[in-house]
């Protein structure tokens, strides 16, 4: 599939606002194809991403180091794949190595990898958990999103204080219901 040209992409923004109602001559809209182009590279920029390659670099001197890693509150930034409006929210990472550890940052950058492109949360965070186990292979691999999704805050049911929370566990955190408690416990996510 190629991509349509930015020239496209710019023609069919101006069409959207022309069905929105407005005039995209006038002063205030004359710039927003563009600022639209450039929000979508950076909204879509997952799609360039390769998981592997971020989480290919890895540390063995870990002094035995084999209980949780765990990185906490990365935000989420998303669009849903069905109306492409906003997903909102946070991950939750933890993951005991076998023998070697990724640096942390690199957690962060896995999570923008998959939320940058139009998703549903499901498979977000499934993609997720599913690259730290092929590429680590750790003993386990606990991941846990809890996201706004505006789909339903901004439109449809309306429903400002709802979140979604979507989990994949495997390896011991799957097997292991101590392991599985410890990781929520962690994240406060079963209070």
């Amino acid at each position: 599939m190629s991509k349509p040209s930015e020239e496209q992409v710019l023609e069919a923004v101006k069409t959207l606002i022309e069905w929105a109602g407005d005039d995209p001559t006038r002063e205030g809209l004359v710039e927003t194809p563009k600022r639209v182009l450039k929000a979508y590279n950076e909204f879509f920029s997952g799609y360039e991403m390769d998981p592997e390659d971020i989480l290919e670099k890895t540390f063995e001197e870990v002094e035995g180091y084999d209980e949780m890693v765990i990185v906490k509150d990365i935000r989420v930034e998303s669009h849903c794949e069905h109306h492409m409006v906003p997903i909102i929210g946070k991950a939750h990472i933890g993951y005991i190595p076998d023998k070697r550890v990724v640096g942390i940052s690199k957690l962060a950058r896995l999570v923008d990898v998959y939320a940058k492109r139009l998703q549903t949360q499901e498979t977000m965070t499934a993609q997720i958990g599913q690259s730290i186990e092929k590429v680590l292979k750790p003993r386990g691999v606990a991941v846990i999103v809890d996201a706004a999704h505006q789909c339903m805050t901004t439109r449809g049911v309306h429903k400002m204080n709802s979140s979604t929370v979507t989990s994949c566990m495997k390896g011991i955190f799957r097997d292991k219901e101590t392991t599985r408690s410890e990781f929520l416990n962690l994240v406060a996510l079963n209070k």
